[in-house]
């Protein structure tokens, strides 16, 4: 597998973040990989799955529509499902890596995961790839309970797999978790084509000294995007969109992440869930959009998170844009978070939050280039945060900034920034820079001043129409935008100052 590390500039004032895994995805392309035969498994509405071309490699147990393989072959397998079953099962036991066609199936299971990829009995399949192919349109189902689960077995999920997920195929997979979680591996899960559409209702629970932490994809080691459409909603308690213990890669391709669950319990202590007083529970959950212990690369996504009750993109290590669209609105806490250093350096980026800060890096704050409109709820939190209690700051280089709610004190402002006398709710705004015109409506609610920076001397007018331009951020901003009417508003030099909620712990961040 290729290596995940990462070489880090420590210097407060220079960061250098030097990516290797984004250089060499052949492996997981399906076209690499030749399959020596294919195992054919048809579901039945009668309650009988059939299943063929199985050899002496193969041991195969059905009963109704519960299907189990024990495959002890050399050869890598390609298995093919579909049909429907309303209460059945497909489990894989494999050492080698192999591939799942979803040619429109349909399969629930109510006690437990509809796929379920393990490795040989008793060992784990931790390395080895399984392709999920989209053939036509697929949907997957758990159950609200995993009675099924053999007693030592992971089934973490209504798909799931020890081993990696690679999803491909011009298909669809529609997954409804009500048990526990959505799509989880092990290991990683890589995007590369197709629609997958997770619906997640589980919430978080505690069963002894277990928490349950659902989440719509999880990949143990990363998570990676490099193409295709990935739409995930949760609504349980403490439920997430998208975590992983390691990094998250966003390299193109389009996802929408919705979570309107609420926190479960509370982490206590410093850094707890906003609100949570001092209710001290090691086992609460947070609802967030995207979750990385890691660190987080965002390349060429288009990224749309909304989230209710806690953080929408967090990364516990550093974060970076160069490219693609983010936007994440929160209604409870940080927009964006990093534990480390935050970057942008290209792309577009809005971070709307109506309870904290929009953007917020515990470490220093780098806005090197690209578009970024920032939102911050009010005094003491700002648009534009970084940790200047632990003796970092923004560094403000390039690019084309909008921040409601001013920038953190102490910000270092090589380009110039201005605020506008005043600004006005739910209005649309036209800022020049140069020869370019951006359009942004401002929100019912927010801090104060109102900030804008360019690479010239910007003009801003108050209460435009917007005629063209290039719709972004759920049309709150138009780059190229053509507007008309207004009237001038006054602008004058800025050099920070705002108080800020930053500090180690000062986004929200909770264990979970």
């Amino acid at each position: 597998m290729v290596s995940l590390a990462f070489l880090l500039g420590c210097a407060k004032d220079n960061i250098v973040l030097i990516d290797p895994i984004g250089t060499d995805d052949s492996e997981d392309l399906i076209a690499n990989t030749t399959f020596a035969q294919t195992v054919n498994v048809i579901f039945s509405t009668d309650g009988n799955a059939s299943v063929s071309g199985d050899n002496e490699d193969f041991s195969v147990s059905v009963s109704g529509n519960d299907v189990t393989i024990v495959y002890t072959g050399e050869e890598y397998v390609m298995y093919e499902l579909s049909g429907m079953a309303n209460d059945g099962f497909f489990k894989l036991y494999s050492a080698k890596k192999q591939g799942i066609t979803l040619n429109n199936v349909n399969i629930t299971n109510p006690n437990g995961a509809a796929i379920n990829v393990q490795g040989p009995t008793a060992e784990p399949n931790k390395g080895k790839r399984t392709f999920i192919i989209l053939n036509g349109n697929n949907d997957l189902a758990d159950g609200t309970s995993y009675t099924d689960t053999p007693v030592g077995e992971d089934e973490k999920a209504a798909l799931f797999s020890e081993g990696q997920f690679i999803f491909s195929g011009e298909g669809s997979l529609a997954v409804t978790a009500t048990g526990k979680s959505g799509i989880v591996s092990d290991d990683y899960v890589h995007f590369i084509e197709g629609t997958v559409t997770v619906n997640m209702s589980s919430s978080a629970t505690v069963s002894g000294s277990d928490t349950l932490k659902p989440v719509c994809v999880r990949g143990k080691d990363y998570v990676k995007m490099t193409d295709g459409i990935l739409n995930l909603t949760s609504t349980g308690m403490g439920g997430k969109g998208i975590s992983s213990d390691g990094n998250g890669y966003f390299y193109g391709g389009s996802v929408a992440v919705t979570v309107t669950g609420s926190n479960f319990g509370s982490n206590g202590g410093g850094g707890g869930f906003p609100g949570g007083g001092g209710n001290s529970n090691s086992n609460g959950v947070s609802a967030k959009g995207l979750k990385f212990d890691g660190n987080l690369i965002f390349k060429g996504s288009n990224v749309v998170v909304n989230c209710t009750a806690h953080e929408g993109i967090e990364a516990k290590g550093t974060l970076s844009v160069s490219g693609g669209e983010v936007y994440s609105h929160s209604q409870s806490d940080d927009a964006i978070n990093s534990g480390g250093n935050l970057t942008i350096s290209g792309g577009l980026v809005c971070a709307y939050s109506q309870g904290n800060d929009g953007l917020d890096a515990n470490g220093n704050c780098y806005i090197k280039g690209g578009v970024v409109y920032a939102i911050g709820s009010s005094s003491p939190e700002v648009a534009v945060d970084a940790n200047s209690e632990g003796g970092y700051k923004l560094y403000l280089t390039g690019g084309t900034l909008v921040a409601i709610g001013g920038l953190e004190s102490g910000s270092s402002l090589t380009q110039n920034c201005y605020s506008a006398s005043s600004w006005s709710q739910n209005t649309w705004y036209g800022l020049t820079v140069g020869t370019t015109t951006y359009a942004f409506k401002t929100p019912s609610s927010g801090g104060t001043p109102l900030v804008v920076s360019g690479d010239s001397s910007p003009t801003l007018q108050s209460g435009v129409s917007v005629s063209s331009g290039t719709a972004c951020f759920e049309e709150m901003f138009y780059t190229n935008a053509s507007v008309s009417g207004g009237t001038s508003v006054s602008l004058s030099s800025y050099t920070g100052g705002n108080g800020g909620g930053g500090g180690p712990g000062g986004g929200g961040h909770g264990p979970f």
